[in-house]
């Protein structure tokens, strides 16, 4: 992508009502734009973000087998009524609104109840267990306060997996393997040093539920970590009988403020009991389907990730999921630099290395701060001395020191990156 191509712009103007880091940056540097309070669009660039995260997320959830779907964002009254959670009393993020023959209809939040509707379709007998689908999609929620830029908002995507199992047994098996898919998915993404398993409330979903907590001072949560073990407890159930439960000691534990990027829920058979969702076993006893479900909040980790990295330059992004692995700052307009210039730049596209190309005829100073501010990985210069020189002047982006380094030199420290 040439950035003279690009109809965003970087921006020192933010909204007056915008607090917090990553909201700010992503505005800044032409990421997002903002629509209302909790509600973010996501620009060229940002959406390359919010496409490398579900990438990474889609192939550690394919690995578990499960099959990717796409519900409908439309709820169906009657569904969430049979299990308790249509009211506002139990659940009171909902957004509901009336088709025009006068039908009640909610706009999803969750997906529990119509997805296992839908697979009672699908699943007769125990010959079709386990199994669990996923979705990438938009949820809404009718946050009281929409905070946080687009860590909390009314609007965002998530990434929702259900499983469906015969027995309790068969879901803990595979509530633990996706348990270290989310693990290996935020290490992944890089954030798994600073990520901790968190034992946590259900909320509006079960008793108890399983939290994935990063440490950092822009969470809304109070966590306690036993950096040893791993695992943490939120703030909410900590007590002595969860201490005891999970071995911990409470002189052990430091108290953090953390952000969830995911969460798991085992529902048991009681939400396929409240939907009358049962399946034929081997022993041809009809039996009610055990349900687990998991969460990710994709454009929440989007979130995270800035709030964790960002540095008074701007954005950092981890290669992973950064929007681009290099950025091209073209430095003058000699015929010899835009050559070369154009040359490097094909032969990275030829080579599959995402790269955004600096072509703009503007002062080299604004070109600096703006590949500093967007947070690309690796920013390599070219210019007249470089040609001169036959190598490229080559910076990363969390680095004080300038290499001037062949294009071998460079695919090789890209490729070791990896």
């Amino acid at each position: 992508m040439r950035l003279s191509e690009l109809f965003t712009k970087t921006t020192k103007t933010v909204p007056a009502d915008e607090t917090s880091k990553n909201a700010k940056l992503l505005i800044q540097a032409g990421f997002v734009h903002k629509e209302m309070a909790g509600v973010y669009a996501y620009l060229p660039l940002g959406l390359r973000v919010v496409e490398n995260i579900k990438r990474i997320i889609r192939e550690e959830m394919n690995a578990l087998g499960s099959q990717e779907i796409i519900m409908t964002s439309l709820q169906r009254k009657e569904l969430w009524e049979k299990t308790g959670r249509w009211d506002d009393a139990a659940v009171d993020v909902w957004f509901k609104s009336e088709l025009k023959n006068g039908t009640a209809v909610g706009f999803g939040w969750s997906h529990e109840e119509p997805i296992t509707n839908m697979m009672s379709n699908y699943i007769s007998s125990y010959r079709d267990l386990p199994t669990s689908v996923y979705q990438f999609q938009t949820k809404l929620r009718n946050e009281v306060r929409a905070k946080s830029g687009i860590m909390r908002g009314r609007e965002f995507v998530m990434k929702d997996l259900y499983a469906y199992s015969r027995n309790a047994e068969e879901l803990q098996d595979f509530y633990d393997g996706v348990t270290e898919a989310y693990l290996k998915v935020f290490r992944r993404v890089g954030i798994g040093d600073s990520t901790y398993l968190t034992f946590a409330s259900g909320g509006a979903f079960t008793q108890f539920s399983h939290e994935f907590q990063t440490v950092t001072e822009a969470g809304e949560d109070t966590i306690y970590i036993d950096e040893d073990k791993r695992i943490a407890v939120n703030q909410e159930v900590l007590n002595d009988d969860v201490l005891k439960q999970l071995g911990l000691q409470r002189d052990r534990l430091k108290e953090v403020k953390a952000a969830e990027v995911g969460n798991i829920f085992n529902f048991g058979s009681a939400k396929a009991e409240q939907l009358g969702v049962y399946f034929t076993d081997e022993d041809g006893s009809e039996k009610p389907l055990f349900l687990s479900s998991y969460g990710i909040g994709v454009t929440r980790l989007m979130g995270v990730v800035v709030e964790l990295f960002a540095d008074e330059r701007g954005l950092v992004w981890p290669q992973s999921i950064a929007p681009a692995q290099v950025i091209i700052d073209r430095l003058g307009e000699s015929r010899a630099t835009i050559v070369a210039a154009d040359e490097l730049y094909a032969k990275l596209v030829e080579q599959g290395i995402e790269t955004l190309y600096d072509d703009r005829d503007v002062r080299p100073g604004e070109k600096f701060a703006d590949a500093d501010l967007m947070g690309i990985p690796l920013r390599i210069v070219v210019s007249d001395k470089t040609v001169e020189a036959g190598k490229y002047e080559v910076k990363k982006r969390t680095a004080t020191d300038v290499k001037m380094q062949s294009l071998d030199d460079i695919l090789k420290d890209l490729v070791a990156t990896e």
